[in-house]
């Protein structure tokens, strides 16, 4: 009878302090806390570094196409890559390392809604498998680099890939040899699209246009960074710093690298390619020869 009652008063004890330690978490009546899931987060890749996804670990992707920050994939081109939005984005909805002033919010040709990214547009990638198309699954990254113009969603480029039409100061249209026509150039910009140029005049790793004292840095300003974040279909050894009259020039294949002063930040515009004339001022291209 003895031991009967130790057991029961054992079992008693633990019922009680299971009891007690329950309620002690929630003893000031406040419900437990519950991780809500972000709608746009950074994940990160082994090769590739951080990118944005969305709440479920899905990747994001640019279009070089985009060029001046508008969506240009349409048609069956919606279908494997499918623009991604999210309603009345606010600033707890963004994970870490992300802002709120870089997102914003367009209207697609066919009339949906797709956040953008520092002016880029942002898609899922939604490949075609036994003839249907299925967005890629949590934490997968094979849409970048496909075609040479789908790029996964980095936060941090320094160089982005664009492919447009070249339109001079004059209005004229030219194509990738500068030589008045239509047809699509793949170049260069900076992570907000915003187009670079070199000058044929440089040397290797030798700014020959700027003065010491930057009186002209406002028409050619120089792209003054030393940071190297470029898409994966690029050769980041290509790229280097110069330093000119103490400021820090991105140069690639040994040309460094400029904006012009009438693109006037704006996306899209590449003005310089005809100022003062074509090809004084070619915009960078990957298979750009060695400066000398």
């Amino acid at each position: 009878m003895k031991s009967k009652q130790i057991k029961f008063a054992l079992v008693a004890l633990i019922a009680t302090t299971f009891f007690v330690s329950c309620s002690s978490d929630n003893d000031n009546g406040t419900p437990p806390t519950v991780e809500v899931k972000k709608e746009i987060s950074l994940s990160t890749s082994a090769t590739l570094g951080a990118y944005l996804s969305d709440k479920d670990g899905r990747s994001l992707y640019f279009f070089a196409t985009d060029a001046n920050g508008q969506a240009s994939c349409t048609g069956g081109c919606e279908a494997v890559w499918p623009a991604f939005n999210v309603d009345n984005l606010t600033a707890d909805k963004l994970g870490a390392g992300l802002t709120l002033s870089d997102f914003g919010t367009i209207t697609t040709a066919s009339g949906k809604k797709q956040l953008t990214y520092k002016g880029w547009p942002l898609y899922y990638y939604a490949p075609s498998v036994n003839g249907a198309n299925t967005l890629e699954s949590a934490g997968k990254t094979t849409g970048d680099g496909v075609g040479g113009v789908w790029f996964i969603a980095k936060p941090d480029y320094s160089i982005m890939i664009v492919r447009s039409q070249l339109k001079g100061h004059d209005q004229k249209n030219y194509k990738s040899d500068y030589t008045e026509g239509d047809g699509l150039t793949t170049y260069f910009t900076d992570a907000k699209g915003i187009t670079l140029y070199t000058f044929k005049n440089d040397n290797f790793k030798k700014n020959n246009f700027t003065k010491a004292d930057f009186s002209n840095n406002a028409v050619w300003p120089i792209y003054e960074t030393d940071k190297m974040v470029v898409p994966s279909i690029l050769d980041k050894s290509k790229f280097s710093v110069i330093t000119v009259f103490g400021k820090s020039q991105l140069t690639y294949n040994g040309w460094p690298l400029y904006y012009f002063g009438q693109d006037a930040n704006v996306r899209g515009a590449n003005k310089g390619i005809s100022f003062p004339s074509p090809g004084i001022w070619p915009v960078p291209v990957k298979d750009l020869a060695l400066a000398i």
